[in-house]
């Protein structure tokens, strides 16, 4: 899941990991990736710094368990505050778009990883399964 209000950056991210394999969907808010996730969460949430910021505390984002989310901004200085749960749930702060090859690196591993831990199947998810922002 992309989610982030710069459309040609997301554009231009998922079709590189459309290219790889990888499948994508998008939203501009994190309550909008909330609100249109039904049962197909994702494992992994590449997420703005504003969106999170807009989000604010008390807003889930939705992910399976074990999942995991990279955020993202336009510089380095583009790091905002994480509560604890979402702090562990953090693969990588990235400067996109100058980091992703490192992003496709981290959802390679990421798949590659969870493949390997049998994390890659669907379970039921539970409460635990959405991050609280």
């Amino acid at each position: 899941m992309l989610v982030g209000a710069d459309v040609a950056l997301l554009e231009g991210l998922a079709q590189t990991l459309v290219g790889f394999g990888h499948d994508v969907s998008f939203a501009a808010t994190v309550a909008e990736a909330a609100g249109s996730l039904r049962e197909d969460l994702p494992a992994l949430a590449v997420v703005s710094c504003a969106a999170l910021q807009e989000a604010g505390i008390g807003m889930t984002l939705p992910l399976t368990p074990g999942g995991a989310m990279i955020v993202y901004g336009t510089s380095h200085d583009d790091q905002p505050f994480l509560p604890t749960k979402l702090q562990r749930a953090t693969l990588a702060h990235l400067v996109l778009p100058l980091e992703r090859h490192r992003l496709l690196a981290l959802v390679q591993s990421f798949d590659s990883r969870s493949r390997t831990t049998g994390r890659s199947t669907r379970e039921e998810p539970g409460d635990d399964s959405r991050l609280q922002l």
